[in-house]
């Protein structure tokens, strides 16, 4: 009597992966992946955080340049004068860049008279350079933010008449 080829029962190698999985827990590794003769493994393992406890810390102590703070500080009157206008605030945190690069001109002066949308500056967010549009026409009367400034959200940059 002539032997049939048997087909295989089941194609994944139980050895193959709890070897993967044990590779997983020796290295710390979350997911590994192997693919050999068109069959493709992947193991991972799902992570369960603890419960997050949340400590109220007690407050520093100042810091050792408490004269520039206080100087700082004691211009905060000086930024509620601002020169009347619309304020162009910042959208997100990051840097600010007033020339398109290094060696170009920048954006916008003070004086300038510029038109809506038209860039006033660049804030460099997560590596993507995004363009701060002005939010009506008039001419540029304070500039609150210099090149390579690091800015909050809501921070006001411009201010235009």
């Amino acid at each position: 009597m002539a032997s049939t080829p048997k087909a295989p029962a089941d194609p994944i190698d139980a050895r193959l992966v709890r070897k993967l999985a044990d590779i997983l827990t020796d290295t710390g590794l979350t997911e590994i992946e192997v693919e050999h003769s068109g069959l493709k493994i992947r193991v991972a393992r799902t992570l369960t955080a603890a419960p997050a406890q949340y400590v109220q810390q007690a407050p520093m102590a100042a810091p050792l340049q408490a004269a520039p703070v206080a100087a700082a500080t004691s211009e905060a009157p000086a930024a509620v004068t601002r020169a009347a206008g619309d304020v162009v605030k910042s959208p997100m945190v990051g840097t600010v860049y007033m020339q398109p690069a290094p060696d170009a001109p920048a954006f916008v002066k003070l004086g300038d008279t510029v038109a809506a949308g038209q860039t006033l500056m660049i804030i460099e967010a997560m590596k993507t350079m995004n363009p701060i549009p002005a939010t009506k026409a008039g001419k540029v009367v304070e500039i609150l933010v210099g090149d390579g400034d690091p800015v909050e959200f809501g921070e006001p940059l411009v201010v235009i008449e």
